[in-house]
């Protein structure tokens, strides 16, 4: 990321008097954060995520998320998709379980999962909106909620009351607009995403160049990491998916949206670097998060 546009950034939101106070978000900030694994770990230790993702024409948003997210640390991960998406997620993703839109209509029992995530590829229909009405009324734990999830709450405002303290949502900005309404300009559309951030106790991560993630208490992170190339179909889905798989694993709201952010966009630097920013695409993003990792790995 052009270390002027994140000072641009910075100096354009500080004299705003939104924020409590203003982190960039580096390798050292990140890296004070992540655990390391148990030597005794097992899967079950890691986390079990539940995605809701993929309609008609968009499982490859529910492959791109589901990759993400295994390449993230999860234990498990389960994707809740239409029936007619089956192979293509069980072929892209084998590692991933699979369950039907229709069964989790029938059985929303959700204490097996530690985190949800719902939007990719979602679609924004009849059905769409019960079951993921379900999801937010039952679910006793954070969620991150992106693209067609976010379209439904937008045009069904009463869902909002019942997303889960400590959620994550990841909205661009047409998608940050419907919920908070018209801005005038980068300051007011942070100032409005805080106000939302605060009265409902969540984190919204608000897209660009930098994107800045919003926490309830004020406090604003700057991403350092990214790169144009990641202006590409696709890559809001691989974010969602990394943010998944950090709250699963138990990560604060907080930590889990500026941690994936960071690393989405680090990915997306490595991806450039290979494929350069005209070539990229975002599954190559997703590709690249095991480079991404191990480099955070490295002391």
């Amino acid at each position: 990321m052009d270390k002027n546009l994140i000072e641009k950034c910075i100096s354009e939101l500080r004299p705003a008097g939104i924020c409590k106070s203003i982190v960039t978000v580096g390798p050292d900030t990140v890296r004070s954060v992540l655990r390391s694994r148990p030597a005794q770990a097992h899967k079950g230790d890691l986390g079990h995520a539940l995605l809701y993702a993929g309609s008609p024409g968009m499982a490859g948003a529910a492959v791109l998320s589901a990759r993400a997210c295994m390449r993230s640390g999860v234990g498990l991960l389960t994707v809740c998709t239409p029936s007619f998406n089956n192979d293509i997620l069980q072929i892209s993703v084998p590692e991933a379980m699979v369950i039907h839109s229709d069964d989790l209509y029938a059985d929303t029992d959700l204490s097996r999962y530690n985190a949800v995530g719902a939007g990719p590829g979602l679609g924004k229909g009849e059905s769409q909106t019960a079951i993921l009405e379900k999801l937010l009324k039952r679910a006793s734990y954070p969620m991150v909620l992106d693209a067609d999830a976010l379209n439904i709450i937008s045009t069904s405002r009463y869902l909002l009351e019942y997303v889960p303290v400590g959620s994550v949502i990841t909205p661009h900005p047409g998608e940050l607009k419907r919920l908070i309404g018209e801005c005038s300009g980068y300051p007011d559309m942070v100032r409005k995403a805080a106000q939302l951030a605060s009265e409902c106790g969540i984190t919204v991560v608000v897209k660009g160049a930098p994107t800045v993630t919003v926490t309830p208490d004020g406090t604003l992170y700057v991403n350092s990491t990214g790169n144009p190339g990641m202006a590409t179909a696709g890559s809001g889905d691989v974010l969602t998916g990394i943010v998944l798989a950090m709250l699963a694993q138990g990560y604060r709201h907080d930590q889990a949206a500026y941690i994936a952010v960071f690393m989405h966009g680090l990915a997306g630097d490595i991806a450039a670097q290979k494929y350069s920013m005209t070539a990229m695409t975002s599954a190559d993003i997703a590709l690249s998060l095991p480079d991404a990792w191990l480099q955070m790995e490295k002391s």
